[in-house]
């Protein structure tokens, strides 16, 4: 019983981590995200929150 419950939980955690990855990843992918900053500020937070120039 405990074995067959340990396997179940097994699978429930990998399916989660996997989703968290995924979800995170198709959400950088539709919001166009990159690590580069912009000369427009379209989010109106101004560039505190952009990594800085190179």
């Amino acid at each position: 019983m405990f074995i067959i419950g340990f396997v179940i939980f097994l699978f429930y955690v990998y399916f989660l981590i996997w989703n968290i990855f995924y979800s995170n990843k198709k959400q950088r992918e539709e919001n166009n995200y990159s690590n580069e900053s912009s000369e427009i500020d379209s989010d109106g937070m101004g560039n505190f929150t952009r990594f800085p120039k190179k």
